[in-house]
């Protein structure tokens, strides 16, 4: 008989984003219950950033979750449950992307978190993240409650409006939902969508000095091979013309891999990040103007 696995073991597995979120949440909220520090430092507050430069309340308002209770240990288990399947299974190997996407989530939430007066923004993070994971899950059966059977896409939905039901402000979920939404749309939809639109305006696919197409087949590609890029699958680029010599650089031009995000071409992600610092950097600006 195999031994049960201790807490600590069951600690170690998970892997280290969701680790590292899951004790720095633990953490700060425990200190805030035995008034080791006081939640009043850490909500955000873009006017005391701004003026007063008390910066760590950019990333201090995702780690508290409230006072311990049923609330709290609702909470943690949705932020546990759906940050480790995503990490251990739409990222697996892919740890700096998903530390990205949380870092593009928290961004963009800080921007929408003075126009809507939310404070802290830790559940709108974890429900982004069921969010991204329910659309990544479309064919998953899921029931709430053990009555209410539904698919997995309907799950932000379903928790949200049984949120609203208990007398949560509804603003919360709904900036989670729409953060992932965008997050989902460019990450996993747009690369796609410009895969199969430069298909159908490439040399060949009609037009001037180019065959016209059967309807419905951009680029010239079968049904199946539309289908099969359109739901992530890649097909090989090569040079035009006899031999592979053809097209206009010779074939030797640099491309995205089909399916790729739009920020991770040719070293995209270190030029998103930049360019999402000199965004934030800006958006501090602005406030400060303010």
């Amino acid at each position: 008989m195999e031994a049960q696995a201790s807490p600590w073991d069951w600690y170690a597995e998970i892997p280290p984003v969701s680790r590292l979120y899951l004790t720095l949440s633990v953490l700060v909220t425990l200190a805030c219950a035995v008034d080791l520090i006081s939640p009043l430092t850490l909500y955000y507050n873009y006017s005391l950033i701004s003026k007063h430069f008390e910066l760590w309340r950019l990333v201090s308002n995702f780690f508290f979750f409230g006072t311990f209770g049923l609330d709290f240990l609702f909470h943690m288990y949705f932020l546990m449950r759906y940050c480790r399947l995503l990490e251990d299974n739409e990222f697996r190997g892919r740890t700096a992307d998903f530390a990205f996407m949380l870092i593009f989530g928290a961004t963009l939430m800080l921007m929408i978190a003075p126009f809507v007066n939310v404070l802290f923004l830790g559940s709108s993070l974890s429900f982004m993240m069921v969010y991204v994971w329910a659309r990544r899950n479309e064919n998953v059966r899921m029931v709430f409650l053990g009555v209410l059977p539904f698919n997995a896409p309907y799950l932000p939905w379903v928790l949200f409006a049984f949120s609203t039901l208990l007398g949560h402000s509804p603003t919360i979920d709904l900036i989670g939902i729409a953060v992932g939404h965008v997050y989902y749309f460019l990450e996993f939809v747009f690369p796609s969508v410009a895969r199969l639109a430069r298909l159908a305006h490439a040399p060949g696919a009609g037009g001037a000095g180019g065959a016209a197409l059967p309807h419905g087949h951009p680029g010239g590609l079968s049904q199946r091979e539309v289908m099969k890029i359109g739901s992530g699958g890649r097909r090989s680029d090569s040079g035009g013309g006899g031999g592979g010599g053809g097209g206009d650089d010779g074939g030797r031009r640099e491309r995205a891999a089909p399916g790729t995000a739009p920020w991770r071409r040719r070293g995209g992600g270190q030029q998103a990040l930049v360019a999402g610092g000199l965004l934030f950097m800006l958006y501090i600006a602005i406030c400060i103007g303010l």
